[in-house]
C-alpha cells in the first residue's frame, strides 16, 4: 500500500470517527435534556394524583380545582398543596404507588409541614427497593403558601436517567466495538506497509523457518497447509525467510551433513516458492543460521562451501536470491565446568566465522548454557567482538582466506562430498520425507555417537571436562538454568532433532559426586 493512499485512510477515519463522537455528544445532550423535561412532567402529574387521593381520603375534592397541588421548587425538590390534614401512612402509600405508576424508581424522602410548630416534621427516606429510614435532608419551609403541604425531594436521579438513555449506551457500546475493530485493522495495514517497506529501510531479515520448527520439534506450528501458508505471506511482504542449520551442527551432525541438509532444507523452499510464484524476478534473502565448532580451518571452509552450493542452486532454479550467513558459536562443544575456556572457544569460532565470509556474527556468552541472560557476559562476548575488529583488524581485508590453497582445497571437498549427499537426499523422496521417515534423525544420531565415542576416548579434546579437568571445579550451586536435554513426553508427527553437548554426561556425573 502507498504512503499516500494510507494518509487518506487515516485522515478518513480520523474525520469518521470525529463526527460519530459528535454526533453522540449531540444526541447524549438533546436525550438528557428531554429527559430532564420528561422527569418533571412525570413527577409533577404523580404529585398531582397523591395530592387528589389525600383529598378524596378527606373529602375534600371540591377545593382541588381551587389551588396549585404541585410547585417545582427546583429540579430535584417540590411542593404538594393540599389544604387538608395530611396522614403520615396514607400519603407514604400513595406516593410510593404513584411514583412507581409513573416509571420513576429511584429513592425520594419527603416531610410533612405542620401548622402548630412551623416545622416540617416525619422526614423519611424511601429508597429505589423499598427499605425506610430517617431522612438526614434539610427540607426548607415555603415562603408563603398554604398551611397544609408536604414536601418531596430526590437525591439521586441518575437510575431514571440511565434507565432513559439505554439506546444511547447501546450505540455507545457499538462505536467501541467499530473503533476498536477499525483500529486493529489500520495497525495490521500498518504492520503489512512496514514489512514490505523494512527491507529498503535497513539490513533487517524476517526469520521464517517452518521446516526448521517441524526437524526442532517434531511438530509442524500448526498444521503443513497452514505454516506454508503463513510461510507465503511473510516472504511475499519481507523477502526474506531463514534456515535454523545451527540444529544440525549442535546435534551432533558433521560438517558434509549440515552442508547436505541445509541445502536439501533450502531446496524444499525454494520447491514451493518456484511452485506459487510465476515472476522469477522476485529476489529473496535467504539467512543461513549456522553454528560455528572449534576445527579451525575446516569451519571457514564449511561457510566458503555453504555459499558455493548455495550459487549452484541459485543457477538451477533460474533465481538470483541473496545468500546471508549469520553465524553463532556452536553449543555443542561448551561446558559448565571450567567455563572460561568457553570464551577460547566462542574467540576461535567468531574468527572462522570471519574467515569465513559470514555477513552477520553474534556472538554466545562463556556462560549462556547455565547463566540467565546477565550485563557481564553480555558486555564480554561483545568485547571479543570488538577485539577481533579493532585490535585484530579482522574488518580490514575483503576474503582473507581467497589464495589459501589449504582453505580452498578443504572447500572443494566438503562441497563436493555435501553435494553427492544433498543429490542422495533429493533422490530418495526430499528431505522432508526424510525426515518424516526418520532417515535425517538416524544419519545425525549416528554421527553424535561417534564422535561422542571420541570424546570419551580422549580423542575429542576440550579442555577443562576431559582433558586437565579441575576437580576443585564445583558447579552445583550455580546453576541458573537446566544446562542438560530435558525430556518430554507428547505427541510428535515425527522423531525431532536433539541437541545435546559433548560434555552432558559428564557433567551430570561430576554434579553426582559434588
Amino acid at each position: 500500500m502507498k504512503g499516500k493512499t494510507l494518509t487518506y485512510i487515516i485522515l478518513l477515519a480520523t474525520i469518521s470517527v470525529a463526527g460519530v463522537l459528535s454526533i453522540q455528544f449531540f444526541f447524549l445532550r438533546n436525550s438528557y435534556n428531554y429527559s430532564e423535561k420528561q422527569f418533571r412532567e412525570s413527577t409533577s402529574v404523580a404529585l398531582r394524583e397523591v395530592a387528589w387521593q389525600i383529598l378524596l381520603a378527606n373529602g375534600s375534592t371540591a377545593v382541588f380545582d381551587s389551588i396549585t397541588p404541585v410547585e417545582i421548587a427546583a429540579n430535584s425538590y417540590y411542593y404538594v398543596n393540599t389544604d387538608v390534614f395530611i396522614d403520615y401512612d396514607l400519603l407514604k402509600f400513595h406516593l410510593d404507588e404513584e411514583l412507581k405508576k409513573h416509571q420513576i424508581y429511584t429513592d425520594f424522602e419527603f416531610a410533612i409541614f405542620n401548622p402548630s410548630t412551623k416545622e416540617m416534621e416525619q422526614k423519611t427516606l424511601v429508597t429505589a427497593e423499598g427499605q425506610e429510614r430517617t431522612s438526614s435532608y434539610r427540607f426548607p419551609e415555603k415562603a408563603n403558601g398554604n398551611d397544609y403541604y408536604f414536601a418531596v425531594h430526590f437525591p439521586d436521579r441518575a437510575p431514571y436517567f440511565h434507565s432513559r438513555l439505554s439506546v444511547w449506551y447501546l450505540f455507545t457500546g457499538l462505536l467501541v466495538l467499530v473503533v476498536v475493530f477499525f483500529g486493529y485493522t489500520l495497525s495490521v495495514i500498518i504492520r503489512q506497509r512496514q514489512l514490505s517497506e523494512i527491507q529498503k529501510k535497513s539490513e533487517i531479515y524476517i526469520h521464517t523457518d517452518i521446516i526448521g520448527h517441524l526437524a526442532k520439534t517434531g511438530n509442524w506450528c500448526l498444521n503443513l497447509k497452514e505454516d506454508f501458508s503463513i510461510f507465503e505471506s511473510a516472504i511475499s511482504y519481507a523477502n526474506s525467510f531463514s534456515i535454523n542449520a545451527d540444529l544440525y551442527q549442535n546435534a551432533g551432525a558433521n560438517m558434509v551433513q549440515q552442508l547436505a541438509y541445509a541445502m536439501a532444507h533450502t531446496n524444499e523452499y525454494f520447491n514451493h516458492i518456484e511452485n506459487i510464484s510465476k515472476e522469477q524476478s522476485a529476489k529473496h534473502n535467504v539467512v543461513y543460521n549456522i553454528a560455528i565448532g572449534t576445527n579451525y580451518f575446516f569451519e571457514i571452509a564449511k561457510l566458503r562451501a555453504l555459499r558455493l552450493l548455495f550459487e549452484t542452486l541459485n543457477k538451477v532454479y533460474n533465481t538470483n536470491y541473496n545468500c546471508h550467513i549469520l553465524a553463532t558459536p556452536s553449543k555443542r562443544n561448551k561446558a559448565i565446568y571450567d567455563y572460561n575456556t568457553n570464551m577460547l572457544r566462542t574467540t576461535t569460532e567468531c574468527m572462522s566465522a570471519v574467515l569465513g565470509g559470514a555477513d552477520t556474527i553474534c556472538n554466545l556468552p562463556y556462560d549462556a548454557i547455565f547463566h540467565k541472560h546477565n550485563n557481564f557476559s553480555a558486555r564480554i562476548a561483545r568485547n571479543q567482538l570488538l577485539i577481533l575488529k579493532h585490535e585484530s583488524y579482522f574488518n580490514a581485508v575483503n576474503n582473507p582466506s581467497d589464495g589459501s590453497y589449504y582453505i580452498e582445497s578443504l572447500t572443494e571437498q566438503l562441497a563436493e562430498k555435501a553435494l553427492t549427499l544433498f543429490k542422495d537426499i533429493e533422490a530418495n523422496g526430499g528431505f522432508l520425507k526424510q525426515l518424516k521417515d526418520g532417515t535425517i534423525q538416524r544419519k545425525i544420531k549416528e554421527s553424535a555417537t561417534k564422535e561422542e565415542e571420541q570424546f570419551t576416548g580422549g580423542s575429542e579434546v576440550i579442555l577443562g571436562s576431559n582433558k586437565y579437568p579441575n576437580t576443585n571445579d564445583k558447579m552445583k550451586e550455580n546453576l541458573d538454568i537446566y544446562p542438560f536435554v530435558k525430556f518430554e513426553k507428547r505427541k510428535t508427527l515425527i522423531v525431532p532433532i536433539i541437541e545435546k553437548r559433548l560434555t552432558e554426561n559428564l557433567e551430570q556425573k561430576r554434579l553426582k559426586k559434588e
